[in-house]
């Protein structure tokens, strides 16, 4: 590990503990259970330690697999990398200022997971969602919302917060990425926008336009203006958990698991493809967005954050 006289910049931002109920998904998106996890990321005496504290509330094929509970790895961290040097975990996080995205490797789980931590503007809510693989075969999700503290064990007004946070999360687990049916209208934010070279370039405002053409069926037109300057429309359906994405501009296909999809859609007529996550936060449609945008399979832009729902009338 390195010896460094300060924390990096994602160190300062997640410090303190994580609060969250992740639920486990299998491969086909059915809900299995869940993970109470605290976990903390610790830097002490020039040194980064990261923690995790797992209990697994899960059933089927799966709970055998994730018996293994208490974590602890030592990162070598920077401002470009968190390398995990083990013994639990290795691999590397790559931060781009309030989100991290890590490949690594779990000796104990017998899994590579690619990891999504994304903080949103407010600094103490994690969006998160992790990508267990044997191989190139996806084996299990998951994902969930954390809430960060200082004080739990200490603050009674804390502890009250949190467990009733947990409490919605349990309630909140398997309800499936669904739009709106009935009701037509947008989704508005700002978002972060950052390079390939994991340096900030700035803002987007965007817009989500949603127009039901069914009960399953909607014209949707994303809209970027920014730094990223883009617009592109598209019917998308829904099949259960799958969803298809059948232009005119942009086709393509995604997989919820629970309330987060994972998405891939291609341009017709541009080397141009969006691919990442969209996570419904909560019961009035907040959508957490994290979309690596591409031109030809090289990443030119990473852009995140959270849009709120606004109905038409």
């Amino acid at each position: 590990m390195s010896d460094k006289p300060e924390p990096s910049e994602w160190q300062q931002r997640i410090t303190g503990e994580w609060y969250g109920l992740p639920s486990v998904f299998d491969a086909d998106g059915s809900h299995t259970g869940f993970n109470k996890v605290n976990r903390s990321s610790v830097f002490e005496d020039g040194r980064t330690t990261y923690y995790m504290h797992c209990n697994f509330m899960n059933s089927g094929p799966l709970r055998n697999r994730f018996e293994v509970s208490n974590f602890e790895f030592g990162v070598d961290d920077d401002h470009k990398n968190r390398v995990y040097l083990g013994p639990d975990f290795y691999g590397a996080g790559h931060p781009y200022g309030s989100l991290v995205d890590s490949h690594y490797y779990s000796p104990a789980w017998r899994a590579d997971l690619n990891t999504m931590n994304q903080i949103l503007p407010d600094g103490v809510t994690q969006v998160y969602s992790s990508l267990l693989y044997d191989g190139p075969t996806l084996f299990s999700v998951f994902n969930g919302v954390y809430l960060n503290a200082h004080d739990y064990d200490t603050n009674p007004e804390t502890k009250a917060h949190i467990d009733a946070f947990l409490v919605e999360e349990k309630a909140m687990a398997s309800w499936p990425h669904t739009l709106p049916d009935r009701a037509a209208g947008q989704w508005a934010g700002t978002c972060e926008v950052y390079g390939a070279d994991q340096e900030r370039r700035g803002e987007v405002e965007v817009t989500i336009t949603h127009d039901p053409m069914d009960l399953v069926r909607a014209r949707q037109t994303v809209t970027m203006a920014g730094v990223v300057n883009r617009s592109y429309s598209f019917i998308r359906q829904r099949n259960a958990n799958r969803h298809s994405f059948e232009g005119p501009d942009m086709f393509g296909n995604a997989i919820a698991y629970g309330r987060a999809l994972y998405t891939t859609q291609h341009h017709a007529s541009e080397a141009f493809k969006v691919k990442g996550r969209e996570f419904i936060i909560d019961r009035d449609y907040t959508m957490a967005c994290a979309w690596k945008l591409s031109w030809g399979d090289q990443m030119t832009d990473l852009v995140f954050g959270p849009l709120a729902w606004t109905p038409n009338g």
